[in-house]
């Protein structure tokens, strides 16, 4: 076999057309061999004798797309400093842009001898029993892709789960279920089109796999956040074959979603890996150079872990951080993806010990021409010391909002809220996001998501039932400011049933009321339900795959219409924050946002941290928008207003005087078809209005 020197960049495994160019970095090797993979089980070993700034290369002619490799790196073997280079191990490369097989938890996968001593290095091959990196062909046919480019203020989320989606829908043939192919069915693609989404957010498709203890249990790492490889599309979601054919179905998925302008955003685990704790397998970075990949402890036996999973990544290594990078840009420019959510992001700020807005990976996203132009959102928190970080992330990025999910959920669950938190959430979280110069569209507003209950199951469960996470019900959240409605799970009472779609619709439309930038879970818009289980992580089955409706659903009718009322109205989505006044310019001389006692008075600045509210009136003035239009012009919209009752009995409301003479009702919670359109009935300033026990009215009064 020829081997020629080759060169140090681009990192991984690049196909030219002739021969593939091999490149890994390790500082701790000594040695590092290239193992080709051959399908009788045998390997071609290569030494890589160059090596320029501790990143060892070479070019073998001839080796091909489909081409199964790995790495075995010779080096120390010393757990008290945290080295562990085993030979015997066949690792992943960390730049693979794809991955063939997943690992069988033979104890030949760990670097050290199971059940003996995790300082005794196991000398056992562990390639029969590993997964293996695989050679991609990096050409694709994108035709005439273009990204949408949504701004935020028209931007819907919707998450969801590549397997989750479609599983079940009944319009996709049984063999492209679960895949990346059926992201790009007419169906899928279709429901989203028709349900208004514009963003894609896709939970994580990065290379996973379920680890040891999962799977003795009979379980699977479900939800993916346990990556193993940042530039590699999972290859569980492939329909066409595992060796580089899941890189072409996940382009043709993303071509798919843009031909109907639909956002592609990635759910990215940047904070940890799959290898876990120090008593973890050695599949890829443990083995090639722990210390340069992870944080270490001060006693360097150990990692530091701020993620829950059992390691972090080192954010001030230099390898670290280009790797991140690299993996940014390669999603961006060869895969074509529209941005990324970033999963406990605080783990990326974490420079040395406490969180930093400041850290050298913000400061390399800030300035890279490629990742700073797509969307950028943080989960802005981790399990570490001062892991929550709400609103302190840079201006360059949106936040999921817990403070948002947190006040409605405790608004329709009747607990009363302050006037003034519900003010800041309705308003894009003026108090959060404000200070550092962002806008309402820095605010992602949620009620639900993967994580925690579903919206069905949020209006019928009190408590989590996680039995089958096999826990003992110990796991997932305690407190999840959910109300069952007066019965617990499964219930035939009308009264119950009814109460429950007038809460889910509540929760709809009050997401789509709010300043800021909606995101929906997949299945909420028809009621989807996971029987109570608030932490489905584990679940890949029946359970938490979306169970589509036959003949439609009263509640996506709903969604439907909420979404296009957001939609169509600019009033619903501004760009600025509010500034409780009269608007310089304006039609009228009333503020461009006021909020009314039930009867009709408007309330006080004293009142807004003084009391408890669950019911109140909030006049949104489309006469008001300070914002300009794309060309420099003036936007007018109707104006509106949302007259809340979160509390337990009917509530009579007045129509405040002075803001407007005629309105119609264009929404109505309490109604089991919700929106009421043209065919809703007026109403008059002054006029009385009664709405019964937690519901929503919304009116609407044309543009003078």
């Amino acid at each position: 076999m020829q081997v020629w020197p080759g060169e140090a960049y681009p990192l991984g495994a690049t196909y030219d057309g002739t021969g593939t160019n091999f490149a890994i970095f390790s500082e701790a090797a000594y040695r590092v061999e290239l193992c080709l993979l051959h399908d009788d089980g045998s390997e071609t070993a290569v030494e890589i004798r160059e090596a320029d700034a501790f990143v060892r290369h070479c070019y073998v002619p001839g080796v091909s797309p489909g081409q199964r490799y790995g790495f075995r790196v010779h080096g120390p073997w010393d757990p008290f400093r945290g080295v562990y280079c085993n030979p015997a191990k066949l690792l992943l490369d960390p730049y693979a842009k794809a991955v063939s097989g997943t690992p069988d938890w033979h104890p030949s996968l760990f670097g050290h001898q199971v059940g003996l001593s995790r300082y005794r290095r196991d000398d056992t091959d562990s390639a029969p029993h590993m997964m293996a990196s695989v050679v991609v062909n990096p050409y694709f046919d994108w035709g005439d892709d273009r990204l949408p480019r949504t701004q935020y203020h028209r931007t819907v989320f919707y998450e969801a789960h590549v397997k989750g989606l479609t599983m079940r829908h009944p319009e996709v043939s049984k063999e492209l279920r679960g895949s990346y192919a059926a992201l790009a069915h007419p169906a899928v693609i279709g429901h989203l089109a028709e349900l208004g989404v514009t963003a894609l957010e896709l939970m994580p498709v990065h290379q996973s796999f379920s680890d040891v203890r999962l799977v003795g249990m009979g379980l699977k790492d479900y939800w993916g956040y346990n990556t193993i490889g940042f530039f590699a599309p999972h290859n569980a979601y492939a329909s066409w074959g595992d060796r580089g054919q899941q890189v072409l179905e996940f382009k043709s998925a993303v071509r798919a979603l843009h031909q109907a302008g639909i956002e592609v955003i990635l759910d990215v685990v940047y904070n940890h890996t799959a290898e876990g704790g120090h008593l973890g397998p050695t599949l890829c970075f443990r083995g090639i150079d722990n210390a340069s990949y992870y944080r270490l402890a001060d006693d360097p036996r150990y990692y530091v872990d701020t993620t829950g999973a059992g390691n972090a990544l080192l954010m001030r290594s230099p390898h670290v951080l280009q790797m991140i990078m690299d993996s940014l840009r390669y999603w961006a420019t060869e895969m074509h993806v529209d941005g990324f959510r970033f999963n406990l992001a605080a783990t990326l700020a974490r420079q040395f010990h406490e969180v930093d807005r400041l850290s050298s990976f913000f400061d390399l996203v800030q300035q890279d021409p490629v990742v700073s132009r797509v969307k950028l959102i943080a989960e802005p928190w981790d399990v570490g010391e001062g892991g929550y970080q709400v609103g302190n992330f840079p201006p360059l990025w949106a936040e999921w909002n817990r403070e948002y999910r947190d006040t409605v959920r405790d608004l329709w669950q009747g607990k009363g809220v302050t006037p003034a938190a519900l003010i800041d959430r309705l308003t894009g979280s003026a108090d959060i996001y404000q200070a550092d110069g962002r806008r309402p569209l820095a605010s992602i507003n949620f009620v639900t998501c993967h994580d925690g209950f579903t919206l069905h199951d949020l209006v019928s469960y009190d408590e989590r039932h996680n039995a089958a996470n096999g826990d003992g019900n110990q796991d997932g959240e305690s407190r999840n400011r959910s109300w069952n409605c007066g019965d617990e799970g499964d219930t035939d009472d009308p009264d119950v049933l009814a109460l429950r779609a007038r809460q889910m619709r509540n929760f709809i439309a009050t997401l789509m009321l709010s300043q800021g930038v909606p995101l929906l879970s997949h299945g909420d818009e028809f009621g989807r339900t996971q029987h109570g289980n608030n932490n489905a992580h584990c679940q890949d089955s029946e359970l938490s795959w979306v169970q589509w409706p036959e003949d439609g659903h009263p509640l996506l009718d709903f969604t439907r219409l909420m979404v296009r009322l957001r939609r169509d109205h600019p009033v619903f989505r501004r760009r600025r924050f509010f500034h409780g006044r009269p608007v310089q310019g304006a039609h009228d001389e009333l503020s461009d946002i006021m909020w009314f006692r039930p009867t009709g008075e408007e309330m006080k600045h004293h009142e807004w941290d003084s009391v408890q509210v669950q019911a109140l009136t909030v006049f949104l003035n489309g006469n008001a928008i300070s914002e300009p239009g794309a060309r420099g012009e003036r936007i007018i919209d109707d104006s509106f207003l949302l007259m809340f009752n979160a509390s337990s009995e009917p509530v009579q409301f007045v129509l405040p005087v002075n803001h407007g003479r005629r309105w119609q009702v264009v929404v109505d919670t309490a109604r089991a078809e919700g929106g009421l359109s043209a065919r809703g009935p007026k109403a008059e300033g002054g006029e009385r209005l009664t709405l019964i026990d937690h519901s929503l009215l919304i009116l609407q009064r044309p543009t003078a």
